[in-house]
């Protein structure tokens, strides 16, 4: 399996558990708490990645970083977006200097 069709399946299961009771499915009760339950916990997940990163294990980063990709997905479900969307603006990005994709967010904002 594609490292890729695993973020889709994943995203799919994630757009599945809005219907699940926030009692029986850890994401359902993320939904259930709303946008800024999730941002906090996205944030929570970023720190732990950037402290992990700065002075963990690299099997803690992996963990970490795994923690926070995931709930990163959790968000775009819950705006009804999925990993499908960030993939192809990676594609779209690809080649670019992040210099000059950076510059043309910034034309266009």
């Amino acid at each position: 399996m594609a490292d890729s069709d695993v973020l889709i399946e994943l995203g799919e299961e994630l757009q599945a558990r809005k219907a699940a009771s926030a009692d029986d499915s850890y994401v359902a009760s993320l939904y259930a708490k709303g946008r800024n339950h999730i941002l906090k916990k996205l944030g929570e997940e970023a720190t732990e990645t950037v402290v992990a990163g700065a002075c963990g294990s690299d099997q803690e980063l992996i963990g970490e970083t795994a923690d926070l990709w995931f709930h990163s997905m959790v968000l775009l479900a819950h705006r009804g977006l999925g990993p499908a969307e960030v993939l192809q603006e990676l594609e779209r990005r690809r080649g670019t200097s992040g210099h000059d994709e950076k510059r043309s967010r910034a034309e266009q904002g």
